[in-house]
């Protein structure tokens, strides 16, 4: 039986959100050099239970000089997850197959998250290169969710989700490439909302990839830091394709049509465990008294069939991060040292597939684009579960086992989730749900036409006022 971790404690910090801490810190009725030694007392206190933490930057976190005082989450600690650029710091991306090089300068979104005045205390453990979606490798760190030790935080933002979860910091960075920062929100009990494609600078190497599936975000507890957040994000670069979020403070006053993913029949891929669904279902009567129309659907394409050419794709992203180290990440990657047998196995997947490449990126962007313009000729806005089963135990995605049982399992788990991020739409998870057990939080998924994101953040508003969820420190 694991362990609950919880870092909250009667400190500078407290129990608030990133909001209420910047508040508290420009009204001076906290300092922030008080806040910033709090924070590292608590990753240093929970941090061996949890091992969310690959590099501390204590030190820089202590010249406040350098933060952004016109930011408006001035002096909030934060973390940074370890496949992003930091000046004057290495990026290991979760392996030990490379020896990466210390970063001349920070990637364009890691000065876009410091735009909005956080204090950076270190880097945080992602599974190796990112692509699975748990951290589980027992040769550097294994990740564990404070919810329960015993547990997964999801991936590939493991890190971040136990650090904001646990309550060392209440925001710290992620990014998505197949449900990277929505797995580790269910898991966590977090907000992870993935924004329109180019709604925030790319992660660093992604810009050139035929079709950009990766994401940058953040985790947070409340929709109000997220969408905090995202306004602030904004001031600092706006891509002018896409319509303004701007400070989204109050939920939706417009009534939705949302169309809600029925259950796929047992043994298929998509199967919910009993929980999952319940919550789902739970939701869904809950719009329908707050007024919105839902309506439950077929899962309008053949899951199988698309798991397939996105595996085929994520192939191609890792056969190129392994064999093309240099280009990826500065230094030779050295093939026999890569751990994870889904990194190898999906490059391998691409490996035989080269010449199915093309036609797989077109399957992919069309069915996404059918799928989409299908539905939003009759709905607002798509409900689905972000997980199909609760939170999974460590040792689920263990490297230990056999690369055919590992694809299964997260193709499984993550069904409702790569299509979105083919389509470039904002898909936002909330934890609006618990297990029977009462261990677990479990997510739900809202999914908008692209640019809309600020839509989603309103939804998100009435749901979490709807129906607030708890917090590690009141559970």
């Amino acid at each position: 039986m694991g362990n609950k971790i919880n870092a909250f404690t009667d400190d500078a910090m407290g129990t608030m959100d990133a909001t209420a801490l910047a508040e508290a810190i420009a009204t001076k009725k906290v300092s922030l050099q008080e806040v910033t030694e709090a924070a590292i007392a608590r990753a240093e206190r929970v941090n061996p239970a949890l091992s969310a933490i690959v590099l501390k930057t204590y030190n820089d976190a202590k010249n406040i000089e350098r933060l952004n005082k016109n930011g408006a989450f001035y002096g909030v600690p934060t973390f940074v997850k370890d496949n992003d650029f930091m000046k004057g710091y290495p990026t290991q991306k979760g392996s030990d197959a490379f020896v990466s090089k210390i970063s001349k300068s920070n990637s364009k979104y890691v000065d876009q998250f410091y735009s909005t005045g956080v204090n950076c205390l270190g880097k945080t453990t992602i599974p190796e290169f990112g692509f699975i979606c748990s951290t589980e490798n027992e040769k550097l760190y294994v990740t564990r969710n404070p919810w329960d030790t015993d547990h997964t935080t999801g991936g590939s933002s493991s890190g971040s989700g136990a650090l904001v979860a646990s309550g060392v910091v209440p925001i710290a960075t992620a990014n998505d490439g197949a449900g990277s920062t929505r797995i580790p929100a269910a898991c966590c009990g977090l907000v992870g909302l993935k924004s329109t494609r180019k709604r925030v600078f790319y992660m660093q190497g992604t810009e050139t990839l035929p079709v950009n599936i990766v994401y940058q975000g953040v985790l947070t507890r409340t929709v109000r830091d997220t969408a905090l957040f995202y306004a602030e994000a904004e001031k600092y670069y706006h891509n002018k394709k896409l319509p303004k979020i701007g400070h989204v403070k109050e939920p939706l006053k417009k009534r939705l049509k949302i169309a809600f993913f029925e259950n796929v029949p047992e043994g298929k891929q998509g199967h919910m465990d009993a929980d999952t669904y319940r919550v789902q279902l739970e939701n869904a009567k809950l719009l329908e008294a707050l007024g919105h129309q839902v309506e439950m659907i077929k899962i309008p394409l053949d899951i199988e069939d698309i798991t397939l050419h996105y595996l085929t794709y994520y192939g191609f992203l890792s056969y190129m991060t392994i064999n093309f180290g240099r280009i990826a990440h500065g230094s030779k990657v050295n093939k026999a040292m890569v751990q994870d047998p889904f990194t190898k196995g999906i490059a391998g997947v691409f490996a035989g597939r080269k010449s199915k490449l093309i036609s797989s990126i077109r399957t992919l962007t069309k069915a996404a684009k059918q799928t989409e313009d299908e539905i939003y000729q009759k709905y607002d806005v798509i409900m689905t579960a972000v997980m199909t089963k609760t939170t999974p135990p460590i040792g689920y995605f263990s490297p230990l086992l056999s690369f055919d049982e590992i694809v299964w399992r997260g193709a499984d788990l993550a069904t409702y989730l790569p299509l979105f991020n083919i389509s470039g739409a904002p898909a936002i998870s909330l934890p609006l749900g618990v297990s029977t057990d009462g261990k677990f939080p479990i997510g739900v998924q809202f999914v908008a036409p692209f640019g809309q994101d600020k839509l989603l953040l309103e939804l998100a508003l009435e749901m979490e006022q709807a129906n607030p969820w708890k917090f590690i420190y009141n559970q």
